[in-house]
């Protein structure tokens, strides 16, 4: 029961005083109201206020006999005999909780669900968002993000694995003969990024695919002066894997690469090394006919002429040339790796191959690879994609 208080002087003192709520033999609760009503107090006998009375009683008492400084009866309905008592004072009473937020629906909760996925892919992003958005978006990221599944990353086979589709072989065939090169498919449109002295002066161009399956391309643009070229698949399949570009800027000297392309016509011949150094001024000739010359029947005896330090290599490389900064690499590099990829340990294309040098009089049992290959950095071939889509700068 919640105690009353009281303030001094309220009621009468001296042998008069009673409880504030002990009623003589004609009161009742202040709060009893109509003959329907009870008390909201449980109901107790009460000690006659005056002896000499003999009524025993109870009758509801009249507006003159009730104190005017008892409080007021209550705005709403007493509580019923025999429920838990109603506290005077009392806790603010807490705001009821706010319904619960709906699920988003339609194309924002479609949105977010995209979002997400995407998130959980890692690696894969950049070619899932490729593949919502078109064909002709290259997928790009840094060298920290990793195409290779995490249970394989960082060994050769993980990166073999992850970007082996994503490397062709390449036969042109020109007036001067046939050559054999690689390439790097960059968008699931077809485009593939090679060597301009692989297809320069091509009459006719065959892309084999890793599954062996064979299509027509055509040139879409060339740069001779930085030794690229962009060739297109005519009727391209769908599904094709594309490439991640990585970023070569943050190569550094040690790191460990894969190459991955088709040395004498071995379609997706693995080889693994480091890179070497960086920014080696690499000069190649510009003259289609002198590429032609060099590779012919499946890369022929000779390998693409390239001068480095004032000498030139593996050949004359004529009165046109161009030069441009290279990555060094000791992996296993022949003819027709040219044009194919030099990928770090994420499985992102660090560079594409385009030089290698062997001795001049080497042999048939000591030609080969002596661990000095070039390629040209990635953020080169990035920032001439606009001008090849264009037609390339010889055009």
């Amino acid at each position: 029961m919640t105690e009353s208080f009281r303030r001094s002087g309220e009621y009468p003192q001296g042998d008069q005083q009673q409880s504030a709520y002990t009623q003589g033999d004609q009161q009742q609760s202040a709060y009893t109201q109509g003959d329907a009503q009870q008390s909201a107090y449980p109901q107790q006998p009460y000690a006659p206020a005056h002896p000499a009375s003999s009524s025993s009683d109870y009758s509801t008492p009249s507006a003159s006999s009730v104190n005017p400084e008892w409080p007021p009866p209550p705005a709403y309905e007493p509580a019923q005999q025999g429920a838990a008592p109603t506290a005077l004072l009392t806790e603010p009473v807490s705001p009821a909780p706010a319904a619960p937020r709906k699920r988003a629906k339609g194309p924002l909760a479609l949105l977010a669900a995209v979002a997400i996925a995407a998130a959980a892919v890692g690696g894969g992003t950049a070619y899932a968002f490729q593949e919502l958005t078109g064909s002709d978006t290259v997928a790009t990221s840094s060298t920290s993000t990793s195409v290779v599944p995490t249970s394989e990353k960082g060994t050769v086979a993980g990166v073999a694995k992850a970007v082996s589709p994503s490397i062709v072989e390449i036969s042109a065939t020109s007036n001067a003969g046939q050559s054999t090169g690689s390439g790097v498919i960059i968008t699931s449109g077809g485009e593939i990024i090679t060597n301009n002295h692989v297809v320069s002066g091509a009459s006719e161009i065959k892309v084999q695919l890793s599954n062996g399956k064979s299509y027509t391309a055509k040139v879409v643009g060339t740069d001779s002066k930085k030794d690229l070229a962009l060739i297109k698949l005519e009727d391209a399949p769908s599904g094709l894997t594309v490439a991640t570009l990585g970023d070569s800027a943050g190569v550094k000297v040690g790191d460990q690469v894969v190459a991955i392309g088709s040395p004498e016509g071995l379609t997706g011949t693995v080889t693994s090394g480091i890179v070497s150094a960086l920014n080696r001024d690499v000069t190649v000739s510009t003259d289609e006919s002198q590429g032609q010359q060099q590779q012919q029947q499946g890369g022929g005896s000779g390998q693409w002429p390239f001068e480095f330090g004032g000498q030139e290599f593996n050949g004359d490389t004529g009165s046109s040339t161009t030069t441009y900064k290279a990555l060094q690499t000791d992996a296993s590099l022949n003819p027709g790796n040219s044009g194919g990829a030099l990928i770090d340990m994420n499985g992102n294309i660090i560079g594409i191959n385009s030089a290698m040098y062997s001795a001049a009089d080497a042999t048939s049992s000591s030609a080969g690879s002596v661990g000095l290959g070039f390629a040209i950095p990635i953020n080169t071939v990035k920032a001439d994609l606009d001008t090849l889509r264009a037609g390339g700068s010889d055009s």
